[in-house]
């Protein structure tokens, strides 16, 4: 294929009758699948299920991160011409990877919607694929945990975030998105000894056991020493990854609930996930992008790219294996 399929490439969210090789449709036309995948809830031989999850009714401060799949998608309409930059293999050739689209929930009865998001990962994972999500605030994690814990066992989490999310809250069925990881290691979803949090900016003195590499030592030490104690950290385990987006500086993604300064650059979030290829991941989201707040698109943008990546490092894990 080339430029020259872009007179006829259109809606291939709808048209494409395949799981994998590029895309050429323009990239301002046509329905926003995310990497122009094609739309289905058929997960017959599908590789990796990319799914959104339009959920905000548990922020603390600004709200519009149900917004965030959507916007996404939209960004990511930029990526699908070339192979991923600063990988040895093209994963969207080599994989079958669909959009399984948004997560369906009655925004009326919020106390049934997280039992209805394990169900839905349940789904993807029961199916032989691993779950991309597109959050959504960050509260998902949890109930998608749930479902990877239940298939692997109490699981390694590699969370990118300016907080660390583990505020005490012993109500587990209290809906909070500054609490999940609490309850996540208290109710053993999460393995705290090997687990790690990078890009921390704000204070919680409880670090419940789990590894802290903060912004300030990101910037000192630099990427590689960062990726390097990620993954002794981590050790084989599966992990899932979860990508909070302001661990980006507001500088990058200004377009979020509770952003915080002195956080991560682009640059060192892009080393950073390329680097981390190896690990054994099983799964990841990207939450908290809100597009009300998004004035240049920036931060879609950087979630569509930091959903590639997680892609990457599943199909990394799944040719190695």
């Amino acid at each position: 294929m080339a430029l020259e399929d872009a007179k006829t490439q259109v809606d291939q969210a709808f048209t494409r009758d395949d799981l994998k090789g590029p895309s050429f449709e323009n990239a301002f036309g046509g329905a926003t699948s995310f990497l122009r995948r094609r739309y289905t809830k058929d997960l017959t031989g599908v590789d990796i299920a990319v799914t959104g999850v339009p959920f905000d009714q548990a922020v603390t401060n600004r709200t519009g991160t149900r917004l965030g799949p959507r916007a996404i998608r939209e960004a990511s309409s930029l990526q699908p011409y070339d192979p991923p930059y600063g990988w040895d293999f093209d994963v969207l050739s080599e994989f079958a990877i669909a959009d399984y689209g948004d997560l369906a929930f009655d925004y009326g009865h919020v106390s049934q919607f997280p039992a209805a998001l394990t169900a839905h990962i349940k789904g993807i994972l029961d199916a032989g694929a691993a779950s991309v999500v597109l959050g959504g605030d960050h509260y998902i994690s949890f109930p998608i945990l749930k479902a990877y814990a239940e298939k692997y066992g109490p699981i390694s989490l590699l969370q990118f975030d300016a907080h660390s999310d583990t505020w005490p809250d012993d109500d587990m069925d209290r809906i909070d998105h500054g609490t999940m990881f609490y309850k996540a290691v208290k109710s053993g979803i999460v393995d705290p000894k090997t687990s790690v949090q990078v890009g921390i900016r704000t204070t919680n003195p409880d670090t419940l056991g789990v590894t802290t590499i903060d912004a300030r030592e990101v910037h000192e030490l630099g990427p590689a020493a960062a990726v390097a104690k990620i993954k002794a950290v981590l050790g084989d385990r599966p992990c899932y990854l979860t990508f909070d987006i302001d661990a980006l500086d507001p500088a990058f993604a200004p377009g979020t609930g509770t952003p915080v300064w002195g956080g991560l650059t682009s640059a060192q979030v892009a080393i950073m996930l390329r680097d981390l290829a190896g690990i054994n991941i099983m799964g990841g989201d990207i939450v908290e992008v809100s597009p009300p707040f998004d004035t240049t698109g920036a931060t879609a943008i950087a979630g569509a790219h930091v959903a590639t990546e997680i892609l990457c490092l599943l199909g990394h894990r799944m040719r190695t294996a």
